[in-house]
């Protein structure tokens, strides 16, 4: 260990954005890529010549990016406003804030409300890692409580108990997705009751990365509840995973703080100029969202169908597969070989938490999917 360095670092791990991908002599050049839950469709052709075209004819690489923002903060919060129902008017760009990924916004949130020990976070384990291992590097306390095993529901008893019994330093922020990673579950009617119960003190972060698929929002709750933030993300639903581009929408004061802590132009011009392109195209790009819903449900109809495999519903663009315990030990399989298996054959999953989360990828992906899980299990 470097005597310079912080010596609680030594004990995290660093995130692995391709965990699946790893090179191996045994797995094929060519692979489906349905590990990181990114679109399987890339930008249109004539979306990407108007890009080139902005890059040449426009962007001048000489000079910093538009820091502020402005234009796309104008464009999402039009956006966020008709997703949502709401009046124009409702939400506008001074309810926004932009991040390289959602990523750069977490690590915003947590400098302005959990940095000198003045605050814990509180997560629900298993779901999204990077809410931890940021804090973790901020040199933030992580509380982490469980979820029913059966149907990943946060264990609210043992939140509240966290929430009052953790006072060095108390817990200021709550993380959840909605619907969860790497479980595909939305949050339920209990637990939203908790989350708007909880004291105005505790901040609330609603990360809606997946909520193109799952249609499903809360922000229209929030002007009622200022110590709420809801993230979203263009790496998804948008096909812009490439140009990280990230978003919160809260009240105007959070904002106001959270643009104190971020990095100064913090997206680069090109980055900019794809995220506008997107939603000034997102008709287009959104057209994509019921055929990976059909194809989410016949993946999930399909597997369902294995004895072996036990398939949770899903309100994402994503399925989460854990395998049945008295199938495993009377046949002698198990998680590692099977995500091996498709590893090899030229699938890449997710091997998390217990179970196999696969992205939803093309019709012919999905088919593929499908017929190499059948293989398996016909050994």
């Amino acid at each position: 260990m470097l005597p310079f360095i912080r010596s609680d670092l030594t004990q995290l791990n660093a995130y692995k954005p391709h965990p699946g991908s790893d090179t191996a002599a045994a797995v094929p050049t060519q692979l489906d890529r349905l590990d990181t839950n990114e679109s399987p469709y890339d930008l249109p052709t004539e979306l990407k010549q108007k890009l080139a075209w902005t890059y040449q004819e426009v962007i001048e690489t000489n000079r910093y990016p538009d820091g502020g923002h402005q234009a796309l903060k104008n464009a999402i919060a039009e956006y966020v406003n008709e997703s949502a129902g709401a009046t124009p008017s409702l939400f506008t760009a001074d309810h926004i804030s932009v991040g390289n990924g959602s990523d750069e916004l977490i690590r915003s949130v947590l400098i302005a409300t959990c940095l000198r020990g003045e605050g814990s976070i509180l997560v629900a384990n298993p779901t999204f890692s990077m809410y931890g291992i940021i804090a973790k590097t901020l040199g933030i306390n992580v509380v982490e409580v469980t979820r029913n095993p059966a149907n990943f529901e946060i264990d609210l008893t043992a939140a509240q108990t966290a929430i009052e019994e953790t006072h060095n330093p108390p817990i200021r922020v709550v993380f959840v997705v909605h619907p969860n990673s790497p479980t595909a579950n939305p949050l339920t009617t209990n637990e939203l009751a908790w989350l708007r119960n909880l004291s105005e003190n505790i901040l609330v972060v609603i990360d809606e990365a997946y909520f193109e698929f799952s249609q499903t929002t809360l922000v229209n709750e929030l002007a009622q509840r200022p110590n709420w933030i809801i993230l979203r993300t263009f790496s998804k639903a948008f096909r812009l995973a490439a140009m990280r581009v990230g978003y919160c929408i809260a009240h105007p004061e959070a904002i106001a703080i959270l643009e104190k802590v971020r990095l100064p132009y913090n997206l680069p011009s090109f980055t900019l100029a794809a995220a506008l392109v997107g939603l000034q195209n997102r008709q287009i790009l959104l057209e994509s969202i019921p055929q990976a819903l059909n194809e989410r449900s016949k993946l999930i109809t399909a597997l369902s169908q294995n004895p072996a495999l036990q398939v949770m519903e899903s309100a994402a663009n994503f399925i989460f597969v854990r395998l049945k315990p008295e199938i495993t030990q009377s046949q002698n399989i198990s998680l590692k070989h099977l995500h091996q298996h498709l590893r090899n054959q030229g699938t890449l999953i997710r091997e998390i938490s217990g179970g196999l989360r696969i992205t939803i990828g093309t019709p012919e992906e999905n088919a593929r999917t499908l017929n190499r899980i059948g293989e398996y299990f016909s050994h």
